[in-house]
């Protein structure tokens, strides 16, 4: 886990339009998350489907990750099963799932039997998507990431003010870890001339427990990495950790009086990984 590259920059892009995914393949993103459903027009869907394969026909320079159509619209099959079986695609996300049968059955959809890799990602978008985390984090060895699609979670619980998805927020978090999945990546934000904003909202979403922020704009990336990198006092923190486990393995306390076991020095280890992306 620790020798594997963690992305901590996921930029959108719709899909209808080539030159701008092309910019968005070369901005610097950890993955490119290349948008079939909103950002794309009813009578533009097939051309981006299409589009879209003539890109993942070849490896791209950077993963990417395709956000096909709704599940239980009239265009997701076509994205599962034409988009699963090209080279250059490095995941699928599936928007608006609430149980775990959605999970399963864009699986089955996509082909995606015992032994293929193809990697699913769950957007939780709706106030039952939320109550059934576990479920859905849960349902098929190919999910390998849960995450909260805030716009349409905020409609659907009738929430104006941003704090109040911080529960669902934790839910989700909490549900992933548990589910045995990695920490889930923040959503966006969307005002992209607000900074400061972006960088509060980035530096609340890590301490709650995310890992990393999907993004609308490449200016917004080296402020989502920027605040998900650990400080220079978390990497000396970390590095002491790891220290003292590998001179005395169990656990112990340290002189400065942190006690240290298995998972906190998993802890430290990650830490130390997300320093080495800044060297």
């Amino acid at each position: 886990m620790t020798d594997e590259p963690l992305p901590l920059t996921h930029l959108y892009a719709p899909g209808d339009r080539p030159e701008t995914v092309a910019k968005a393949l070369a901005s610097g993103a950890d993955v490119v998350l290349v948008d079939l459903e909103d950002a794309v027009a009813p009578d533009r869907k097939e051309y981006a489907r299409a589009a879209t394969a003539d890109l993942l026909a070849d490896r791209p320079p950077v993963p990417v990750h395709v956000r096909v159509n709704a599940l239980d619209g009239p265009f997701a099959d076509a994205d599962l099963k034409t988009l699963a079986v090209l080279p250059g695609l490095s995941g699928l996300r599936l928007p608006k799932v609430a149980s775990p049968s959605d999970v399963v059955r864009a699986a089955a959809c996509a082909a995606l039997a015992e032994g293929d890799t193809v990697p699913l990602y769950a957007l939780l978008e709706t106030a039952l998507g939320v109550e059934r985390a576990f479920a859905i984090a849960s349902a098929h060895r190919a999910l390998r990431g849960i995450a909260i699609g805030e716009a349409d979670l905020r409609a659907d619980l009738g929430i104006r003010d941003g704090a109040g998805l911080d529960w669902s927020r934790a839910r989700v978090i909490v549900a992933a870890r548990a589910a045995g999945l990695p920490p889930p990546v923040q959503t966006v934000y969307p005002d992209i001339r607000d900074v400061e904003g972006l960088a509060a909202s980035c530096a609340h979403g890590r301490a709650l427990g995310f890992l990393g922020r999907a993004a609308i704009h490449p200016r917004q990336l080296p402020i989502i990495e920027r605040a998900y990198l650990p400080t220079s006092a978390e990497v000396e923190a970390a590095e002491a950790v790891v220290a003292a486990a590998a001179a005395e393995p169990g656990a112990q306390a340290l002189p400065d009086g942190r006690f240290v076991d298995a998972a906190v020095v998993s802890g430290a280890l990650r830490t130390l990984a997300l320093a080495r992306r800044a060297v």
